[in-house]
């Protein structure tokens, strides 16, 4: 019980933070993992340290690589994988598949509202005849003010709650 209610805790602040100010705060995520491995070490010991140990690394490397690659900061990475300390393995994976789920649905209605799809099929067109040579992309130049972001801390909030409403861990 205390458990879900420090996930639900987490879950609001970092929904308001990363909508407000595209941030998810280290002052929230590193506690709880800290919180988690401790509840966890003190109630069940070794397999409780290792059940919290092996959601966090689950959850961490979950989103690592686009992490790497440029395609979200290190705060969604950090709030997976304190809600990986926290909840554990399964629920972090089913997490994650909403996450992903949600998270492309939300891509697609933002690509769809800015005009960008055409766009977007003549890139992915272009990409696949030329087979990403450099022809495709000089017929077609990108541009930072036509690349769509959003808090993707939102997709993970909304994922995890469907985790923790539908089960399915």
């Amino acid at each position: 019980m205390i458990i879900t209610i420090i996930l639900l805790t987490i879950l609001i602040i970092s929904l308001i933070t990363d909508v407000m100010k595209r941030k998810i705060l280290n002052i929230v995520t590193l506690p709880t993992i800290l919180i988690a491995f401790s509840y966890y070490t003190l109630n069940l010991g070794v397999n409780g340290f290792f059940f919290s140990g092996k959601g966090f690394l689950v959850g961490l490397g979950l989103l690592l690589i686009p992490y790497l690659l440029g395609g979200m900061g290190a705060g969604d990475v950090k709030l997976m994988a304190a809600i990986g300390a926290l909840m554990g393995t399964s629920f972090v994976f089913y997490s994650f598949i909403y996450t992903a789920i949600i998270g492309g649905l939300i891509a697609l209605i933002l690509v769809i509202k800015t005009n960008g799809f055409n766009n977007s099929f003549k890139s992915l067109f272009f990409n696949t005849v030329f087979l990403k040579s450099n022809l495709g992309s000089v017929i077609l130049q990108k541009d930072k003010k036509s690349s769509i972001s959003f808090p993707y801390g939102v997709a993970i909030v909304l994922g995890t709650l469907c985790t923790l409403i539908w089960g399915g861990y």
